[in-house]
């Protein structure tokens, strides 16, 4: 479907958007103040430094685990360091004398929130059309955008993002996911992808609607030889997952085709799975989703004309689906002036929404992944949203959004709430296994054991 801060004490608050604003004043707030620390075990502020105190306990009123059906109430998590150290009821958990204890009345404590399919490098297209961003805003201009939609998308529990392609951004994302992991700017942990792979020709910017030839925004291939370079060239730019495009809209009339053919796809799979990358497919046609599936894919996203036969070979194969509902809706609103609420859903949302239900019905792995980026940074849980109004129930969207994204995505040290694993954790207010819109109530966002928000 896509085809879209740091805080700096030397900055003018007046230079800054409001919600950037408290951002910034937040992330240059003492852990001290952030948090409401009652007397419990100790308070023990974090020191001078800046550190984060060497032992918290997480006091909620209840904690998901990332896997059950049912909340542990009364359960405490004490976190070391930046794991979780054990967790259980609170007059069973045996805590340092120099805990610094949160109490977080109110709320149930979860994994962090792990995203499958979002492009920090563009802005909603109501703001400036894809091909806009790609060929008109400077990339300097665009990594500031990411830098701060990095810091937006952790505040709101994502502490964990798989960023799909930078769309003509090179491999900056790999240098943002440098600049977070050394604690230059803010934001979750990022899988990275550089650019997309896609078929000579198949992509944009169109080269018939320019008077030049306009950069692209993935990296052309064609034939299997080729293939191969592209993908060894973007794992040695920093590719975590290789992106390919197994189809698109380059048909005689603008539709949507196949481009890669199987055994292309399949050597492009052969190349990154070798050297343990695995690989993602955007696939909207029944056909480009089989080819993607038949050559070992371990993910397809969006798959809007899936069919009840793509589905169980999907189901056969192991191959998730990450169906990006919410960046329809916003299309739809974009491109098809609807109006969410006040007019009924059109053919596109009514046939995306039909399609997400077949999936299920099929039992495919669903893997959370909105496209964000088609609509704004930090409402990632809409997706969320949508997927639970197409038929999802709150309890499996959420474990979507964690224990079943870290298996997805190979990721066997997050996604739950156990010891061992790192302490990235969120508290909502309310029951998000009941009422999924709980994830927009965020009392508490914690990456690594240090309280981001």
């Amino acid at each position: 479907m896509s085809c879209g801060m740091a805080a700096c004490s030397d900055l003018p608050l007046g230079n800054l958007k409001p919600e950037y604003t408290m951002i910034r004043r937040s992330l240059a707030m003492p852990l001290g103040l952030m948090a409401v620390v009652t007397t419990g075990v100790a308070q023990v502020p974090a020191d001078t430094a800046g550190k984060a105190p060497i032992s918290i306990l997480l006091a909620p009123d209840a904690v998901w685990d990332g896997v059950g059906a049912v909340l542990h109430p009364g359960w405490v998590v004490l976190v070391t360091k930046d794991r979780i150290d054990t967790m259980g009821p609170a007059d069973q958990v045996v805590a340092p004398k120099s805990t610094t204890r949160v109490d977080l009345p109110g709320t149930t404590l979860i994994p962090g929130l792990i995203e499958g399919h979002s492009h920090l490098f563009l802005h909603p297209y109501n703001e400036a059309t894809w091909d806009d961003q790609v060929l008109r805003e400077p990339v300097a201009l665009r990594m500031a955008r990411a830098v701060a939609n990095a810091a937006v998308t952790l505040r709101a529990g994502i502490t964990t993002e798989r960023d799909l392609g930078t769309e003509g951004a090179f491999d900056y994302d790999v240098q943002l996911k440098r600049a977070i992991e050394q604690g230059i700017v803010p934001g979750p942990r990022l899988i990275a992808v550089t650019r997309a792979i896609v078929a000579t020709g198949s992509y944009g910017p169109r080269r018939t609607d320019y008077s030049f030839d306009p950069g692209q925004g993935a990296e052309e291939a064609s034939g299997g030889e080729e293939v191969a370079r592209v993908v060894r060239h973007q794992i040695a730019h920093g590719a975590d997952w290789i992106k390919v495009y197994a189809d698109y809209r380059w048909g005689p009339n603008g539709e949507a085709r196949p481009t890669f053919t199987e055994s292309e796809l399949k050597v492009l799979v052969e190349t990154a799975t070798g050297s343990g990358r695995p690989v993602a497919a955007h696939a909207t046609t029944a056909e480009g989703m089989r080819r993607a599936i038949m050559a070992g894919v371990e993910t397809v996203e969006h798959g809007d004309a899936g069919t009840r036969d793509v589905f169980r070979l999907m189901k056969r194969k192991g191959v998730a689906l990450c169906p990006t509902l919410a960046a329809s809706e916003a299309y739809a609103q974009y491109f098809e002036g609807w109006v969410p609420g006040a007019q009924p859903p059109p053919r596109s949302v009514q046939e995306k929404r039909a399609s997400f239900r077949t999936a299920l019905s099929e039992g495919v792995t669903i893997c959370f992944g909105g496209d964000v980026g088609v609509f704004s940074h930090g409402d990632n849980v809409r997706e969320l949203e949508s997927m639970v109004s197409s038929g999802m129930t709150p309890l499996d969207a959420l474990r979507a959004a964690t224990s079943v994204n870290a298996k997805i995505f190979h990721l066997e040290d997050r996604g739950r709430v156990a010891p061992g694993l790192l302490a990235d954790l969120v508290a909502v207010e309310g029951d998000p296994t009941k009422d999924i819109g709980a994830l927009r109530r965020i009392r508490m966002v914690m990456k690594g054991g240090s309280r981001i928000r």
